[in-house]
């Protein structure tokens, strides 16, 4: 799903989301909160953050200024693609969206001051349920646009577990056809 940008002269439009549309690609989500996040620097990375049954949470991300390196990590148990991730740039220029279902992890790392990200989530925002995965376990291999000792991060975020240390909280269904991960765009 590339949301068409209609432009002239003064600017654009575009279509940021159409249940139908996300409905017939992704499958029957109801989305029941938007978020925003500002980021001031460049090198500012935020996640891996999910959290668990029964207040898992699909994203649909997307840039609403400047750009970021958006990634998924597949954190289903007996998941074809457990530990697996997808790196997808979004910026407010390309328009593109990224969605996550529930059971993957989420981060990004912002290649430009003042960028916002804004994503709409399945269900409401838990600090019980809230969790992480350390960002640059080396196990996941994850080429961030940050050295590690440049990357501007939370204390939480330097202390998430590793995937070999993470709890299992999610199980892969083979039927699940609405469990992928795609990129919008």
């Amino acid at each position: 799903m590339v949301p068409k940008k209609f432009g002239d002269s003064r600017g654009y439009f575009l279509e940021t989301f159409r249940k139908s549309l996300f409905e017939s690609e992704v499958g029957p989500f109801t989305f029941v909160q938007d978020n925003r996040s500002y980021s001031a620097e460049a090198g500012t990375v935020r996640g891996l953050h999910f959290q668990i049954h029964p207040r898992a949470q699909g994203k649909l991300v997307s840039c609403s200024s400047g750009a970021f390196l958006d990634v998924a990590v597949d954190i289903r148990a007996g998941s074809p693609t457990y530990g697996k991730f997808v790196a997808v740039e979004l910026s407010a220029e390309n328009a593109l969206q990224l969605w996550l279902p529930p059971g993957f992890a989420h981060g990004f790392c912002t290649l430009t001051a003042d960028t916002v990200i804004t994503y709409k989530v399945t269900d409401y925002y838990s600090a019980e349920h809230e969790r992480g995965l350390l960002w640059n376990d080396p196990e996941l291999g994850i080429e961030w646009p940050v050295a590690a000792d440049k990357a501007i991060l939370s204390e939480k975020d330097r202390g998430q577990p590793t995937l070999a240390e993470l709890q299992s909280n999610f199980s892969y269904a083979v039927n699940d056809q609405f469990g992928r991960l795609s990129r919008s765009g």
